[in-house]
């Protein structure tokens, strides 16, 4: 839910960004920056799709808006079949300069990590769905049966089991559960190196939400090679074919709780690196829940305290022995 709010924010961001400095194609830009986010979430959430296609999608679709609004401006916009032929042409004619390697390098080393992250997340949810459910031998049932009822046959009805009686007897039950400790330790680091990887340009709340500032550095770089972008454009697709439409403008009234854009820190707020890293911190002290379990039951819950009269599985007595 955290990552599907920062990608709608992303977009809300971009959006932002054309109606405050594009604002006369802001309205047809709005598809290709809706697509492109869709295509986001997609990827993050585990749907088998290139980020560097979809990346040359949102370009590629992106340029005849700038095309006709900001390169070839006229009084009407261009056609259809025209503006296929300039979105056809824009890998040839590349009007964005390195902008668009830039985003793909920055898409690819950030969404793959937190693809991961949530993978890893819900392996580990699985794990633990499949150990809450647990099927007891009957030797561990009897073992069990003995140890917290058999005392109220002899009317010892408030005695615990002993300490070294009740971890010899939990112990046994949950020896299939003591295996996974150590691939739960590892899972747990694993994490740990993962989520301490996510920062920079793996940060993906960092990328997504500056992204708006390469689509402005996009655009400025072809505005400013216009007239030699339009040349290009002539060369490949002929003059400009324009039919009688006019482009809707953007309404701000949408975004006034965004009219303030700045380029995102990660120092400005609580950021998704921060929640990140005091999930981890509070995961790091389960590390050892599965080798540990027997001994957490036993001690918050099972058997008696320390110095107190316990049951032994014969007798109460003051002091356990094992018995074989």
């Amino acid at each position: 839910e955290t990552l599907e709010m920062l990608i709608k924010q992303a977009e809300n961001y971009t959006s932002t960004f054309f109606c405050n400095t594009y604002r006369n194609m802001a309205v047809e830009a709005a598809t290709s920056v809706q697509e492109f986010f869709t295509d986001v979430g997609l990827f993050v959430f585990g749907t088998d799709i290139s980020t560097e296609e979809f990346v040359n999608r949102f370009f590629d679709t992106l340029f005849p808006v700038i095309y006709n609004h900001l390169i070839n401006p006229g009084m009407t916009d261009i056609s259809l079949e025209y503006s296929e032929c300039i979105r056809m042409a824009r890998r040839e004619i590349n009007p964005f300069g390195n902008i668009p390697k830039i985003v793909m390098g920055q898409m690819g080393r950030s969404l793959l990590p937190s693809r991961t992250f949530l993978q890893a997340l819900n392996l580990g949810i699985e794990v633990i769905n499949t150990t809450d459910h647990l099927q007891f031998s009957k030797e561990c049932s009897r073992a069990l049966l003995r140890m917290q009822y058999c005392p109220h046959c002899q009317g010892l009805i408030l005695s615990k089991p002993c300490m070294g009686y009740c971890l010899n007897v939990v112990r046994g039950c949950l020896a299939n559960m003591a295996e996974i400790d150590l691939h739960w330790r590892g899972y747990i680091r694993s994490l740990e190196e993962l989520s301490s990887a996510m920062y920079g340009t793996y940060d993906i709340e960092y990328v997504l939400l500056n992204f708006h500032s390469l689509i402005n550095d996009a655009l400025m770089q072809a505005h400013i090679n216009g007239p030699k972008l339009s040349e290009q454009v002539t060369k490949v697709c002929g003059h400009p074919v324009r039919e009688p439409t006019q482009s809707p403008s953007c309404s701000l009234d949408q975004n006034k709780d965004n009219q303030g854009l700045k380029v995102f820190s990660k120092d400005s707020e609580e950021t998704l690196a921060s929640r990140r890293k005091d999930f981890i911190d509070s995961l790091r002290l389960y590390r050892t829940f599965y080798g540990s379990l027997a001994d957490h039951l036993c001690i918050n819950e099972l058997a008696a305290a320390d110095g107190l009269p316990c049951w032994n599985g014969e007798d109460v007595v003051k002091r356990y022995i094992f018995i074989l």
